[in-house]
């Protein structure tokens, strides 16, 4: 049984995780980590996830406990993801990171750091979301510049980052395909008087209301038809259960930085 250990374990999707690793078979949960001020500190593990007592406190220094464990599965920030990697890196285990809003400095960082630790990185973790990459990649390669392409996203309001890094990568996905870069042909939502249309445009917007899981569409608009490619997360359960499956997988690999790609073989 691979140990796992859980960071952001108070947070919305560490507790998923936390509690998906208790009721199934091939992970067993050996500790949890939260930032310092985080109310969770100190508190005893299964009792923070709704159970009986496992005699795991909840810690906020992840030096103190990566011995415990073989995978870190982290749900976090980008500072204190890349704060938990250092640890990982120098101690020779394995990080399955869904943290999102990492900017390219940060990124760089990861790279660096993954040159010493197997770290599997995605900015969304379901099986569903990674085939619709695949998918829309393929689409956008046939359909080509005849057809404009908008990528449109929905999160819950606590979401503290936009757009979304699901839509970031579906962007850059669609961008490779068509022989574009993201930097120079991506239009992040429009006011005013923009103007006809760009050809090779790429659009990128965000919804911000109520508890909506997640939900991505990309739309292929040509002239006289449409097609669009949608997922829709009805629960936080399939990110979890994507990480899980990661985490069986990244200890397994040597040193890099991996995707879920990589873990479904596309």
């Amino acid at each position: 049984m691979i140990r796992a250990i859980v960071a952001g374990v108070g947070g919305r999707m560490g507790r998923v995780v936390s509690q998906l690793i208790l009721e199934g078979a091939e992970l067993e949960l050996c500790g949890g980590v939260e930032r310092r001020d985080h109310p969770a500190v100190g508190r005893d593990l299964g009792e923070l996830l709704g159970g009986k007592g496992l005699g795991l406190w909840v810690e906020s220094d992840l030096e103190r406990i990566i011995d415990r464990g073989e995978v870190l599965i982290e749900f976090t920030s980008p500072e204190a993801s890349l704060e938990h990697l250092e640890v990982v890196a120098r101690h020779g285990k394995a990080a399955v990171i869904g943290t999102t809003g990492f900017n390219p400095d940060q990124l760089a960082r990861m790279r660096s750091l993954a040159e010493k630790a197997s770290c599997l990185w995605s900015p969304n973790m379901s099986l569903g979301v990674n085939l619709m990459y695949a998918l829309v990649e393929r689409a956008a390669a046939a359909l080509g510049d005849a057809y404009d392409i908008e990528v449109i996203e929905a999160h819950h309001h606590f979401k503290v980052d936009a757009p979304s890094g699901t839509a970031i990568k579906l962007a850059e996905v669609l961008a490779g395909a068509t022989g574009r870069s993201l930097s120079e042909a991506g239009v992040y939502g429009r006011k005013g008087q923009v103007g006809e249309r760009k050809r090779g445009e790429i659009g990128i917007h965000a919804i911000r209301a109520g508890d909506i899981v997640g939900d991505h569409t990309v739309i292929f608009g040509g002239m006289g038809e449409r097609l669009e490619v949608t997922h829709r997360a009805q629960s936080r359960e399939n990110f979890a259960r994507g990480a899980l499956r990661a985490a069986q997988w990244i200890v397994n690999q040597g040193p890099g930085l991996y995707s879920m790609k990589d873990v479904l073989g596309f």
